[in-house]
């Protein structure tokens, strides 16, 4: 077994038959235990054998082999669309060598395994302004970004953008880009992968071809296109400033919240599912990208104190937006944490406090109980059916353009990209 192990290499795919008969089949990976051997299932789960376990191994398919890769040819003739690449899962595939995930550098890597987006259009550019996981992104990179695409979109060439992003923050740069870019005149289309593209459960092939499709699509919004179901059968346009990760691993994780989705898109064909701002050519995007950073992001809880208030406001902050109980309620006189004089005192000294509901779920409404009503007097604004990472974003985006607080609440309250809406379908609850 030891002169047939030493042929093997990390990467490698491999069948290890077992002492007691069975057979495991999968690619290679660098154990650091002398004494098991660590193989890579097709599923993507790990699982490791212990080397006195093993009778031999055959060798499927060496790992250099596998990675030689067709040059990608492209039909100049197809209409083109440019790609931002930002990092992410989507843009990650395994290291056979560590076990871990590593960055794809090479943009044919990625497109290579999703063939399906060259059947509609071709990639005219692909740009990298940064690699980052999502959680690691600021608002700096929401500028970056936000600048890009709107250089992007105002080449003739172009007729939509691909922005590939992580997924635990890209409802935060949605709803940035949602605000950030001004005039928006063609599609702007961010997609993801919850797993890995050299996984056989990805979710990376299907997303790509659909955002290939919603890019070409007459639907001038900033969205979010990712798989509608956990099957592999088409997807779902969310608006920039209504999604939400709803779940730390299914492959359907962004929902839209409070809105149906713009369309169903299929790989073939689009299906819309609600009125959207048509593509207009003729109009020059303008990317706004004032922002405010002392802004912060508070959850009302059982038991919490409002000296977290008195904390921001000591370190400068100009804007709070804190997640409130039910129509929009925190503790107030009957409560032995109170919070209506802090929020009182934060207003007196010009800090914009704002209300979301933490239910996700509906709209505020302050003036069914009392505690609401007090709270409005008091000056919060309240909004709507926001989605809080949607109001945090809009907070600093708001703020970069202006302080005066009846202007602040002016602002917050007129809808800019769909992040409030008048009247919330039935149907787009759970959707």
């Amino acid at each position: 077994m030891k002169d047939k192990e030493t042929k093997a290499n990390p990467g490698d795919t491999v069948t290890v038959i077992k002492t007691d008969g069975g057979k495991v089949k999968g690619r290679l990976i660098e154990s650091y235990d002398k004494d098991v051997l660590l193989v890579k299932l097709e599923s993507g789960y790990n699982i490791g054998i212990k080397k006195d376990d093993i009778k031999g191994i055959s060798i499927e398919k060496r790992e250099n082999q596998e990675s030689k890769k067709e040059e990608i040819k492209q039909n100049t003739k197809l209409p083109s669309v440019s790609v931002i690449m930002t990092g992410g899962t989507i843009a990650s595939k395994l290291d056979y060598n560590t076990g871990g995930v590593k960055w794809l550098m090479n943009p044919d890597e990625i497109f290579s395994i999703a063939p399906k987006v060259f059947d509609v259009t071709r990639i005219k550019a692909i740009e990298k302004p940064f690699m980052l996981a999502s959680e690691n992104m600021t608002p700096k990179e929401w500028k970056i970004l936000a600048t890009k695409t709107a250089e992007l979109l105002n080449k003739p060439e172009n007729m939509g953008v691909i922005i590939t992003h992580g997924t635990d923050t890209l409802h935060y740069t949605a709803a940035a880009l949602s605000f950030m870019l001004k005039n928006v005149n063609k599609p702007v289309v961010l997609t993801y992968a919850q797993r890995s593209a050299d996984r056989g459960s990805s979710d990376t092939a299907l997303n790509l071809a659909c955002a290939g499709r919603a890019a070409l699509s007459d639907i001038a919004e900033v969205m979010l296109v990712g798989h509608a179901t956990t099957n592999d059968d088409y997807c779902i346009a969310i608006r920039g400033t209504k999604a939400r990760k709803m779940h730390t691993s299914r492959r359907d994780t962004f929902r839209p919240i409070n809105d149906l989705p713009i369309a169903k898109i299929y790989t073939d064909r689009i299906e819309a599912l609600q009125d959207y701002k048509k593509r207009n050519d003729n109009l020059k995007v303008k990317a706004d990208t004032k922002f405010e950073e002392k802004i912060a992001l508070v959850k009302s809880y059982p038991g919490a104190k409002p000296d977290i208030l008195e904390f921001y406001a000591e370190k400068g902050y100009k804007g709070i937006i804190i997640e409130a109980t039910g129509l929009g309620h925190v503790a107030t006189e009957e409560s032995r944490n109170n919070w209506l004089p802090a929020i009182k005192e934060c207003i007196r000294k010009g800090i914009i406090i704002c209300f979301t509901p933490q239910t996700i779920y509906g709209r505020l409404d302050p003036y069914v109980y009392s505690p609401g009503r007090k709270l409005a007097e008091a000056g919060v604004i309240f909004l709507e059916d926001m989605l809080s990472e949607t109001a945090y974003v809009k907070l600093g985006w708001v703020l970069g353009h202006t302080s005066y607080p009846a202007k602040v609440k002016e602002m917050m309250l007129e809808n800019y990209a769909g992040e409030t809406n008048k009247r919330i379908d039935e149907e787009s609850f759970l959707y």
